[in-house]
């Protein structure tokens, strides 16, 4: 184990005692890292996660349930027209999501830390998020919306306790896997490039383009291509900490350019050059409300207005629910795999330790998520930054945590990180993990079909769901023609079927109302 004095603490018998600790529980020196090492990582991790503070309110805490009112319970109309906001409603929705939000992912992450000994945070999931907001809040209340995603916490618990979740993970074949982590390399690297607004959609066509009508205009931008190439710089240089550098000069640059320049906040047409999430400016400190937790009905969205048990309703929120399960089981199956083949932390089946814990807590997301009233917490993606940092193991979860924790009282600061100061790190983790790209054999179509569909449809659909089921079913069809089928896990025929019925979803909820 690293010396006291090389991790920079003081050697105290007390320290001696809990660094031991660490070292026990963490194995820290086993996985070639140190306690800076951890911190760093961790920090890293955070700042990449941090956007989701920001971004969660916008989609929960502006959404409306059946009866019109925000998830904090008030009106988001002052008028029956529902043409006029009340923005004071608005905006203490989004405060109360705001806390709740880092709160929730505070717990989750500390409990992977410790329980599940990975080196990965666990937040809102987006996507999951959207779904919540706008395809199951408008047919119910909040509270009952929550409660499903309670619901489906408890299925994906159970599916994990029964071995039904960890098996499944076990029979996707490696190559599989190794698609599923550079697919979502070139995704999160899509959402780095969106995020800060070099890559945008324009009004007309084609579909995206870079930046504004082709150019790159505007100061945001300039202080992603700073952060970005700051970052390659001390990548190239062999620099610790390159990355928590980067996001901290990239943000320090932001500030001074808006305290100067006067930006502002990008606003459609009116100032398309602004800043693309926060606004970089000093703020001042707020205290949390965290009046939305355990705001949840369990049982209310299986009854009619009537206070009946309707079939037909339970019918087409089970489609709903497993729509959510489908999505939330295989997005944490190729973040756990992104996350560590990048750290190099899967042995040679690709699978990393304490599987089955990683699984349960992220499972446990889900329901705290709903008992949070902040919709379901999942692994992030963005967990590859701070491995590639050099996180390594659970204590580097445990410092997110506590940085979430932190952010409950302090989101303000968090406020002042932009898009395009933290999106840099997300681009440059897309090149690290496309490397794994040469492990699959391309000339073999039984391999390459299936991988090349997972690669393409993560960044295409912006979904690593997407990408995932239609290279799952790719390789059992191709498996199947090919006289192979016997070669097929059964496993792989049970979730193929699954995928089957999540890609028909919208008709089979069509035929069901």
């Amino acid at each position: 184990m690293k010396s006291l004095k090389a991790a920079g603490l003081p050697e105290s018998p007390g320290t001696a005692s809990n660094v031991s600790w660490l070292e026990r529980h963490f194995r820290i020196s086993k996985h070639g890292s140190s306690i800076g090492q951890e911190v760093r990582g961790g920090l890293v991790t955070f700042f990449a996660m941090a956007y989701i503070i920001a971004l969660n309110p916008l989609i929960i805490g502006t959404a409306t349930d059946v009866n019109g009112n925000l998830i904090s319970g008030a009106p988001k109309f002052l008028d029956e027209a529902m043409t006029q906001v009340d923005p004071a409603a608005v905006g203490a929705s989004i405060g109360m999501v705001a806390a709740g939000t880092a709160f929730m992912a505070g717990i989750m992450t500390i409990l992977m830390g410790v329980v599940g000994r990975f080196p990965m945070g666990l937040a809102t999931g987006l996507g999951l998020n959207a779904l919540v907001a706008y395809t199951l809040a408008p047919r119910m209340t909040w509270p009952q919306a929550m409660g499903l995603v309670v619901w489906e916490g408890i299925l994906i618990a159970v599916l994990v306790l029964t071995g039904f979740r960890t098996a499944v993970f076990k029979a996707v074949p490696k190559t599989l896997r190794t698609a599923i982590s550079v697919g979502i390399g070139l995704f999160i690297a899509f959402v780095g490039l969106i995020n800060a607004g070099v890559v945008r959609k324009p009004a007309g066509s084609p579909p995206v383009e870079l930046g504004i009508s082709g150019s790159l205009t505007g100061w945001p931008i300039l202080v992603f291509v700073i952060g970005l190439g700051l970052l390659i710089a001390l990548h190239v240089l062999k620099v610790k900490g390159a990355m928590l550098i980067s996001i901290v000069a990239a943000t320090v640059t932001a500030i001074i350019i808006e305290a100067v320049g006067h930006v502002g906040a990008h606003v459609g047409a009116e100032n398309p050059s602004g800043w693309a999430l926060n606004v970089p400016s000093l703020t001042n400190f707020t205290l949390p409300d965290l009046g939305l937790l355990f705001r949840v009905d369990m049982v209310g969205a299986f009854y009619d207005v009537d206070g009946h048990f309707s079939f037909p309703t339970f019918l087409g929120l089970m489609v709903l629910v497993f729509s959510l399960l489908l999505a939330d089981f295989f997005d944490t199956m190729g973040t756990v795999v992104a996350v560590g083949s990048e750290g190099r932390l899967l042995d040679e089946h690709g699978m990393p330790d304490h599987v089955t814990e990683i699984l349960l807590v992220d499972s446990l997301g889900a329901v705290a998520g709903g008992l949070g009233s902040v919709s379901s917490n999942t692994c992030y993606v963005e967990s590859t930054a701070g491995v590639g940092e050099g996180a390594r193991t659970g204590l580097a979860s445990v410092v997110t945590g506590l940085a979430f924790l932190v952010a409950v009282f302090l989101s303000p600061i968090i406020n002042m990180v932009p898009s395009e100061a933290a999106s840099p790190v997300l681009v440059f983790v897309g090149f690290l993990m496309i490397e794994q790209v040469v492990d699959v054999d391309w000339s073999d179509p039984e391999v390459g079909i299936p991988a090349f569909l997972t690669i393409i449809l993560m960044p295409f659909s912006y979904s690593i769901t997407v990408g995932i089921g239609v290279g799952f079913l790719a390789h059992v069809f191709i498996k199947v023609i090919r006289g192979h089928a016997k070669r097929v896990h059964p496993l792989m025929y049970v979730v193929a079927a699954l995928f089957v019925v999540y890609f028909l979803q919208g008709p089979l909820l069509a035929l069901i109302d």
